[in-house]
């Protein structure tokens, strides 16, 4: 399973991006990095980190979910050029100095704080207010106030708390120098921040020899939790496309029982007409972090509540302190005993049997009103859980922080029921067409963008995920002659995904710079940076400079 495999180390910059003419596209970007590095630090870096973006193609809010997703990386990437600085390591372990080659962010000093060290000064206890705290180390994170060198710390976290814990060694992290760059936009819906969390998590694993032994999934799993530092409950598809995706495919990524990721072809270079994925930035920035407690962490509460009220109408026993997902209560529904990290009977075929007959079910989640309101209150959620009070907000507020009038798990829940059948019936097409010798007919690029306008429609009415902006791109994208079109990633805001014929274009990208105003006073390299085409990329690795 690509999960398992190795996290790739390099020694070329072909090796690295997969091909000589891309490399050839590449190195003045990667050699001024370099360049830029030595001019700072005094010396060349040792490694640079590579982390891309991704698209979601398909299968976006289902995630945390635990249902399956259909994303790919995208060439867009954060680069991390790092080596051992020559601070003391003794006076001061473990310390970094971070650097941005955007000049909007200024570079920045720290060092993490192991617990039972001195006592800190007033000053440093001000400064640590807010910080994410570990079992042995803190660093001041303050997700009130996040800053880039955030996510920097985010991945260095992961990697103190597995390598560097005072029980198990005496080793103490090396001083780090680190320059970054990146051409993710941000807030666009591509991933940054997972790509710079992957990214930082890689440049402080290699610097202190610590890469040699892990999976890819374990850098998944390890980047998955730092991106929670920062105050995000992701569900890994960002991380898990950042990390195992691989060239001309698509990842269908599972993550229960067990994150397993399976490398679909995609069937656009086979199409007639051949066929891309065109990104366009709504530039309505999206921050998973700022609006969390009304957007994204918001959507996560709503679908385990929604878990288990149906789980009540279902029959399906939980226990008062369980919180199960919806897709580990359609599991025991369908008769399976699963648990996370165990072998599953339930195989794909069952799942999607199952998704169509769950969702006549789903229509019991919706409120007996007359005045339109399809969400429910928190007193009455909290009724239809069946839970005391006093339990229901232990179990599923506790953790998190939630704002709403009324909660949505009608909505929520059959979007994400009828999202996760669509991307079965994506990847469906996709395995059909990988079977077909051939050309494959213009038919197979119709079947794909009819699931992502239904996906997009899904994302608007139903997740409400989407906004005026990107409503305004996709309507734009399929008046351009886009096969679909969907909003991409978290959404309210960020990008969107069309799928469009490759000798359009020109034609496509013109189109949408008349019909989105916010891209009309743009010049031609200005627009290159908001609506692009991209074809899949390999996942991250590290470029070992010799």
């Amino acid at each position: 399973m690509a999960a398992q495999l190795p996290i790739p180390v390099y020694t070329t910059l072909s090796d690295a991006l997969g091909d000589l003419q891309t490399a050839t596209v590449q190195a003045e970007r990667w050699n001024s990095v370099v360049q830029e590095y030595e001019q700072r630090f005094g010396k060349k870096p040792a490694y640079i980190a590579r982390a891309p973006g991704r698209v979601n193609l398909i299968g976006d809010h289902i995630d945390y979910v635990l249902f399956g997703v259909f994303p790919a990386a995208v060439e867009q990437d954060i680069l991390i050029a790092c080596g051992p600085s020559d601070a003391n390591p003794d006076a001061h372990p473990g310390s970094v100095a971070a650097h941005n080659l955007d000049p909007r962010y200024g570079p920045q000093s720290f060092a993490p704080m192991l617990k039972g060290a001195p006592i800190p000064s007033a000053e440093e206890q001000q400064e640590a207010a807010g910080a994410v705290r570990a079992e042995s180390w803190y660093l001041d994170i303050n997700k009130r106030e996040l800053r880039w060198e955030s996510y920097v710390k985010a991945g260095y976290y992961g990697v103190l708390d597995r390598f560097f814990h005072p029980s198990t060694t005496d080793e103490r992290p090396a001083p780090v120098d680190l320059l970054v760059t990146g051409c993710v936009p941000a807030g666009s819906g591509l991933s940054s921040s997972a790509a710079m969390v992957v990214a930082s998590t890689l440049a402080f694993l290699a610097v202190n020899d610590k890469i040699s032994g892990l999976t890819k999934g374990q850098l998944v799993e390890m980047s998955m939790e730092n991106e929670t530092r920062v105050g995000v409950n992701s569900g890994g598809m960002d991380q898990a496309a950042s990390v195992i995706s691989m060239p001309e495919s698509a990842l269908y990524i599972t993550f229960f029982p067990s994150l397993s990721a399976e490398p679909i072809p995609l069937p656009t270079p086979r199409t007639v007409p051949g066929a891309v994925f065109v990104c366009a930035n709504s530039l309505v920035v999206s921050d998973k972090v700022v609006g969390a407690k009304t957007r994204y962490n918001l959507r996560v509460v709503e679908t385990l509540v929604s878990a288990r009220v149906l789980a009540r109408h279902l029959g399906v026993a939980l226990k008062p302190t369980e919180r199960p997902t919806l897709r580990e209560v359609l599991g025991r529904w369908l008769g399976y005993t699963e648990a996370k990290d165990q072998s599953s009977d339930l195989d794909t075929e069952t799942l999607r049997d199952g998704l169509q007959r769950v969702l006549p079910e789903v229509e019991k989640l919706r409120p007996a009103r007359t005045d339109g309101q399809l969400g429910v209150t928190m007193e009455e959620m909290i009724e239809w859980s069946g839970l005391e009070e006093s339990v229901f907000r232990e179990v599923y507020l506790s953790w998190v922080d939630v704002e709403a009038t009324h909660f949505q798990l009608f909505k929520r829940t059959k979007h994400v029921f009828e999202e996760a059948l669509r991307v079965l019936q994506f990847r469906d097409v996709c395995l059909r067409a990988t079977a077909t010798a051939g050309a494959l007919a213009e038919g197979t690029l119709r079947e794909l963008g009819a699931l992502m306008d239904a996906s997009h429609d899904s994302a608007a009415v139903l997740c409400e995920n989407s906004c005026a902006e990107v409503d305004a791109l996709v309507r734009a994208a399929k008046d351009a002659g886009a096969y679909g079109s969907r909003v991409t990633g978290a959404g309210w805001g960020g990008c969107t995904v069309s799928l469009v014929a490759e000798d359009a274009v020109p034609a496509f990208i013109a189109h949408m710079r008349e019909a989105y105003p916010p891209y009309r006073g743009l010049d031609d390299g200005a627009l290159s940076q908001v609506i692009f085409a991209t074809k899949p990329s390999r996942g991250a690795c590290v470029l070992k400079l010799e």
